[in-house]
């Protein structure tokens, strides 16, 4: 026997923007139904590098990301677990001084957004940096930058959803979504879901969705490479990334140093691993950059599953075809501290038709109306 709910909204989608979605929506009094394939924050969300930072944005997404950064400052009130979570600083690297040119012209374009980055170089940098290897050259510390356990908060966000009110079905992947002309119809192998508002935060798999309402985009899947030492005595108390990408790093309290960079191993549609031959290119940079690492073990690689759009901003917008519809994917590499905010502007999109934080760079139709990319 199949099951028949109704609801105001159905969330499709149980990780961080689909949950924070949820809790939001609840927040302001709305019905909320939330539908997961696997176990919420199992996937891109959970298996991410923990970074939670907002240097290193784009302009157009630093507001979004502050909005997020103000959330993170209540974790424990929104959600009831710091996951964590601390404000450790984010230290992007310079290995050439055409990096660290880079770096200053970044910091002069955001010096109004409240970022206060720290440009560090000579005696400076090795006075902050003392660990650094003799490849470092400089670098941009944003000191209100941090990290967190993906694990952790992930699925911590579904469950203070289902505390506020929503309700969370786990291992319900959503067959099909249709519209009857009054209401939205979503169908799970178990349910039947009547509602009124539908958002599409499916992650690596919300451009099925999309498709399937007439709003295809040319998104691909791109799997992380992700790895962790044993634990080692504490040395690194800043997150890392490098500027031009490549490979980043932090060290928990427990000493492990996660990292990652370069491409994972899409397997199929639900699964993906490690490659080998980007870890052997992991491993000699990190030493590089953090000779304390020269004798570390590693413990454990992974990956997933996560969907990537080709100007590296996501999409955050109503329906361009179908009044109700409402999408949040496309974050790779940079959803993790963005999921908040997103919860918070999606829930103010659907309850007031707005968001008094500028989304527009982020719409759905950019990809097929020229009158967006001009």
């Amino acid at each position: 026997m199949v099951k028949q709910l109704a609801t105001e909204v159905v969330v499709i989608g149980g990780g961080i923007m689909g949950a924070s979605t949820a809790l939001f929506l609840r927040k302001r009094g709305i019905q909320v139904v939330v539908v997961e394939r696997d176990l919420c924050g199992s996937r891109s969300s959970g298996v991410n590098f923990g970074g939670v930072r907002r240097q290193g944005r784009s302009l157009a997404m630093l507001p979004l990301s502050q909005r997020s950064h103000q959330h993170w400052g209540r974790l424990t009130e929104l959600i009831g677990t710091e996951a964590e979570y601390e404000r450790s600083g984010h230290f992007k690297i310079a290995r050439s001084q055409a990096d660290m040119e880079s770096l200053v012209r970044y910091a002069e374009k955001t010096r109004d957004c409240g970022l206060d980055l720290q440009l560090l170089d000579g005696a400076e940098l090795h006075k902050r940096f003392p660990v650094g290897g003799a490849k470092v050259v400089g670098g941009s510390f944003c000191p209100d930058d941090g990290q967190a356990n993906p694990r952790l908060l992930s699925p911590a966000f579904a469950t203070a959803a289902a505390r506020a009110g929503a309700q969370v079905f786990e291992h319900s992947p959503v067959l099909d979504v249709a519209h009857n002309g009054q209401r939205f119809v979503v169908r799970t192998p178990e349910m039947e879901i009547r509602a009124n508002v539908v958002v599409n935060a499916a992650g690596a798999w919300a451009g099925q969705f999309a498709e399937q309402c007439g709003e295809p985009v040319p998104m691909r899947i791109r799997p992380p490479a992700m790895g962790v030492t044993e634990p080692l005595p504490f040395f690194l108390h800043w997150s890392l990334g490098v500027e031009g990408g490549s490979i980043y790093c932090r060290q928990v309290r427990r000493g492990n140093v996660v990292f990652g960079g370069g491409p994972g191993l899409v397997l199929d549609d639900t699964r993906a691993r490690n490659r080998h031959t980007t870890v052997w290119a992991q491993l000699p940079q990190l030493v590089e950059l953090l000779p304390q690492l020269k004798n570390a073990q590693l413990i454990r690689t992974w990956s997933g599953n996560e969907g990537a759009l080709p100007d590296h901003e996501p999409i955050i917008s109503a329906s361009s075809r179908q009044a109700g519809l409402y999408h949040a994917f496309g974050f790779a590499g940079g959803g993790f501290q963005l999921g908040p905010g997103v919860g918070d502007v999606m829930a103010e999109l659907i309850a007031q038709g707005r968001s008094s934080t500028p989304i527009d760079a982020f719409r759905i139709d950019r990809f097929t109306d020229p009158a967006c990319s001009t």
